[in-house]
């Protein structure tokens, strides 16, 4: 089992080579803040030491001992009540927050970096602040003057938790199917009467009050998602009283196994209220879907820094058992070597190197796009960055965490057999990983959502916007003399002119052929994935050449690593274009009585 030690060089060159770190400080929100380069490598310094001592150690015991369930209340794993104390002291929550609720304002692009690390120390400890983040950011945006004010300054300190209630046993991915009820009362409140599955930290032992906010319907509501409001049922009311909110069990995982999913019964009749759990409404009546998918984007996001977490810790892992295991002689060699030396398993680690990079690069530069909507001063281009950042954020989703399954299983290969027991940890990291690609909409939802809200809707023009940045850097690339360069150039250019070609087909498929546009949706997503991300590795290759000369080590590095990644991930972007161009007709061929 390794330690963890954040790659604080590695996402401060990103930070401050790819992503705009200068750029994104400048912006007056972020400016009053106190928010530089200097305050970024101070926090990711502090965050890396917490990560490190406080959250890292827990990982695999927190596997091996799951939170429990006991008569409604769950107990989390040992070490983790006394882990979220600190990290609630620490100021850890309110770090991408508004300073008038207790924040620290400081923009997504360092708070990104910091729930890297997070994720990376302890992926099943980090999912209830990652829940808190986007209830949070669902207030900021529809909640009232009073629900701010009572609500968030709790949820920012991580005094409170917070939930998303979407799921029931009836309605998975289609939200339009929600029964749960709620029924208004004479003083203006609500009482919410239904059943919700799925809810992270849906009940635990670690916060005062967990603030739960719910999607449901008021008996007068039209079916579908129009007749959807959204609620907030908090598990104790002001006067202390517990709510008529039940945690009926938690399910046995695969993996994130210390982070318990609970079943929730509302209105169940526990608590102290009476039948029904006393709940407010969130914004107008039927928005409710509008107003949790401002949650539910902040979570996809947060979803893909989790992929990029989980790679980042297999690679870890992998690659100092690497360095100390003797086995066999290399190709080569005349004695028995680490197996660090021999050709294969280099490729894997520098595969894993390749993909922990190149996902980190893509989810840092989109985080930016982020707070340049937020913060520009100029309306079109705040509404430019946004929509730049509404593309990434199903490509950051999907993408970083398909490729993090691909390390965490390449992670387990380099272990060989010990990589199946579960002593070793890397076993763990290949079962954490397996839901990122589940929970917070599927790699298919985030497909569709590419395809059908950001690639159709424009009819691909943000998607040839960033074709048109790509194309930037490729030809700074092919007027470099080093060869290498200009081969990273040429490969560039074979997956752009793949990436224009998938464009192009699902636009002029559109509605009419929608079956054929979504049949290839998520080759479409992944080489998006492997183009963007070649994309900001062929910008720091370029970057490099800024480094002072005491950085040659992690210059050499990391051009090696794009190299790498152009020369051996990019090529795959020629055969998602063939999936996707020629492929959609063999997809819906067979009936579906076949199967």
């Amino acid at each position: 089992m390794s330690d963890y030690n954040a790659p604080l060089r590695d996402m401060m060159f990103v930070l401050e080579q790819l992503a705009g770190l200068d750029q994104v400080c400048a912006l007056p929100v972020y400016r009053e803040a106190g928010a530089d380069a200097e305050t970024a490598a101070a926090v990711l310094d502090e965050c890396a030491r917490f990560t490190r001592e406080a959250l890292a150690p827990l990982n695999h015991p927190g596997d091996l001992h799951p939170a429990s369930w006991a008569q409604g209340a769950v107990t989390t794993s040992p070490g983790f009540r006394e882990a979220y104390e600190l990290f609630a002291q620490g100021g850890w929550q309110g770090l991408q927050h508004p300073a008038q609720y207790g924040g620290q304002g400081l923009p997504k692009l360092i708070g990104a970096a910091c729930n890297e690390m997070l994720n990376s120390a302890n992926l099943s400890f980090a999912l209830c602040p990652l829940l808190t983040d986007g209830a949070i950011e669902a207030l900021l945006t529809a909640g009232s003057e009073s629900q701010k004010q009572h609500y968030l300054p709790h949820l920012v300190s991580g005094e409170w938790t917070g939930t998303m209630n979407l799921t029931e046993p009836q309605a998975g991915s289609d939200l339009s199917l929600v029964r749960t009820r709620a029924v208004p009362q004479p003083d203006g409140s609500y009482r919410l009467f239904g059943q919700k599955i799925y809810i992270t930290y849906g009940e635990h032992d670690m916060a005062k009050n967990i603030v739960h906010l719910v999607l449901a319907r008021l008996p007068d509501a039209p079916p579908g998602v129009k007749g959807i409001s959204l609620f907030i049922a908090p598990k104790f009311l002001a006067d202390g009283r517990r709510n008529d909110v039940w945690c009926a069990s938690i399910e046995h995982k695969l993996g994130i196994k210390a982070s318990p999913t609970a079943v929730l019964l509302f209105g169940d009749g526990h608590g102290e209220v009476g039948a029904g759990a006393v709940a407010e409404m969130v914004g107008e009546p039927g928005r409710g879907l509008e107003f949790m998918f401002i949650m539910m984007n902040a979570a996809r996001y947060a979803v893909g820094m989790q992929g990029v977490a989980l790679s980042e810790r297999a690679r870890q892992q992998a690659s100092e058992y690497a360095r100390q295991r003797v086995q066999s002689r290399p190709p080569g060699g005349r004695e028995s070597a680490t197996i660090v030396h021999h050709p294969d398993v280099r490729r894997m680690l520098m595969g894993m190197r390749a993909l922990a990079e190149g996902s980190r690069a893509l989810a840092l530069y989109a985080a930016a796009r982020h707070d340049l909507g937020i913060g520009a001063a100029d309306a079109a281009q705040r509404a430019e960055h946004t929509a730049a950042y509404e593309f990434l954020v199903p490509v950051v989703k999907g993408f970083c965490t398909e490729v993090s399954i691909e390390a965490a299983s390449l992670g387990v290969q380099v272990h060989g057999g010990m990589g199946f027991i579960e002593e070793t940890g890397a076993a763990q990291h290949y079962r954490d990983a397996r839901i990122l690609t589940i929970y917070e909409g599927t790699t298919a939802i985030q497909a569709n959502d590419l395809v059908g809200r950001k690639t159709l809707r424009d009819a691909g023009a943000m998607a040839r916007r960033f074709a048109a940045e790509v194309r930037a850097t490729q030809r700074q690339l092919g007027a470099e003399s080093a060869a290498s360069a200009r081969a990273m150039a040429q490969r560039l250019d074979e997956a752009l002119q793949a990436f224009e070609q998938i464009v192009g087909f699902v636009v002029d498929a559109g509605a009419e052929r929608a079956a054929a546009a979504y049949a290839g949706s998520v080759p479409y997503l992944m080489a998006c994935g492997y183009l963007f991300a070649a994309w900001q590795m062929g910008r720091a290759w370029l970057a490099c050449a800024r480094l002072p000369a005491d950085q040659a080590d992690f210059a050499q590095a990391k051009r090696t690593t794009a190299e790498f990644f152009c020369a051996h991930l990019l090529p795959r972007c020629a055969a998602l274009r063939d999936a996707v161009v020629a492929g959609a007709d063999s997809v819906m061929a067979l009936p579906a009585e076949a199967f």
